[in-house]
């Protein structure tokens, strides 16, 4: 610990007055953005009680929501890397508190999908942390991008841990239909808090690269993808969407069903949260130092054995917290690394777009943790096949790592 504190020192002491504003406001953006999402799964139960549905309902609306969001992040990218990311994310956190409050008034599975799904989804794609952290990653110098990446991280992480009980608080107390609104309230402070990214201006190009421009995004997409590390980094990120949104969102329900009282479930969340602010700050420091690859295979193996103990264990409240505590060390961790690697492949030109192409295949993951999870529980009365699958997967997406290598691409396109 005296040695991250020694290099958080001094890291910081090297930023720019600029990027220290758009650091301070990208980490709150980032808390809020992934705290809010974080309590979706609070949601579950009561909602699906109160308007007589299957779960499978918000399940499917959570679903759409991750596919959403996923779709919207490149977009979201794109436009950060040519206008920057203050328009990006002020839109984005004007949609996502349009979805939330839009919630609690949708009677019918179109209108819940529309809302919780299509438009929070959309909004999140604006207003994530993955545009943050792109724009941080642009306007930090490149020995202090890692760390500054970590600390962003970090923010969303502390997020999960502040926000996710102070969701379940709002729910017990005042219903789900308040509590969605009131949290509709504090996402509208997000417009307010992309003034502070103002600072990520893309820099003017020279007249020699107005070539690499006229070809457009999407053709700098396809160069990135003849990258074989490229390829991987994305394939192996889609298994991270899958793990994060099956536990976040099916966790709570599971455990309700094994008759554990609901804030177990809004606490152990809450811990993967806290205990996250610590692995991702490491992460991000480690990611300097270290190769980030092995730290990525590391960590995804790390998660599958987390997942075998604690599905082979019985389930109590002790165990529930050990759980969280440990998977929280992992959750979002390969968020630096993973956007550290697409930076080290690329530069940081194009850093929101490539990186939102990885966080597509995040999200395809999410979808289908998400929706597969509702289907297997009702196909089957248990969540042991989708617990085992995530534990499965992790161990491949830890393989497919081995083979990257951590070096600059060679292509036609001039990326940085």
């Amino acid at each position: 610990m005296t040695r991250l504190r020694r290099a958080s020192d001094q890291a910081e002491a090297g930023l720019p007055s600029a990027c220290r504003i758009a650091l301070a406001a990208g980490c709150a953006l980032a808390l809020l953005s992934f705290g809010l999402r974080g309590t979706f799964g609070l949601f579950t139960a009561p909602l699906s009680e109160a308007r007589g549905w299957d779960r499978e309902v918000f399940a499917v609306a959570v679903a759409i929501q991750n596919l959403a969001w996923g779709i919207g992040q490149p977009l979201a990218g794109i436009a950060a890397d040519r206008w920057g990311a203050s328009r990006v994310v002020a839109l984005g956190g004007l949609l996502y508190a349009a979805g939330l409050a839009a919630a609690p008034f949708a009677d019918t599975p179109l209108l819940l999908h529309l809302s919780v799904g299509v438009l929070t989804g959309l909004g999140m794609g604006g207003a994530s942390y993955i545009t943050v952290m792109a724009a941080i990653g642009r306007m930090a110098p490149e020995a202090k991008r890692s760390w500054a990446l970590g600390v962003a991280t970090a923010a969303g992480s502390l997020g999960q841990f502040i926000v996710v009980p102070l969701g379940q608080a709002l729910i017990s107390a005042y219903g789900w239909n308040i509590a969605f609104l009131l949290l509709a309230a504090m996402g509208a402070a997000m417009p307010l808090l992309a003034l502070g990214l103002r600072g990520d201006v893309p820099p003017e190009q020279p007249q020699t690269d107005m070539q690499e421009l006229e070809r457009g995004s999407w053709a700098i997409i396809a160069d990135a993808f003849r990258l074989p590390s490229y390829r991987l980094l994305v394939a192996a990120f889609f298994v991270c969407g899958f793990q994060l949104a099956f536990i976040t969102i099916h966790m709570p329900p599971w455990l309700a069903d094994l008759g554990l009282d609901p804030s177990v479930a809004a606490l152990g969340i809450a811990l993967v949260g806290l205990f996250n602010v610590a692995g991702a700050y490491a992460a991000g420091v480690l990611g300097a130092r270290r190769s980030r690859r092995l730290l990525l295979a590391g960590i995804y193996l790390g998660r599958a054995l987390a997942v075998a103990v604690f599905v082979s264990l019985p389930v109590t409240p002790v165990t529930v917290m050990i759980f969280c505590s440990v998977m929280g060390a992992f959750w979002l961790s390969t968020a630096p690394l993973t956007s550290g690697l697409v930076a080290v492949f690329f530069g940081t030109r194009h850093l929101a777009t490539l990186f939102g192409i990885a966080f597509l295949s995040h999200q395809l993951g999410s979808f289908l943790g998400v929706w597969l999870g509702a289907a297997i529980v009702s196909a089957t009365g248990s969540y042991d096949m989708a617990w085992w699958l995530s534990a499965l997967l992790g161990i491949a997406a830890a393989l497919l790592h081995l083979p990257i290598r951590e070096v600059p691409a060679t292509s036609r396109v001039r990326f940085a």
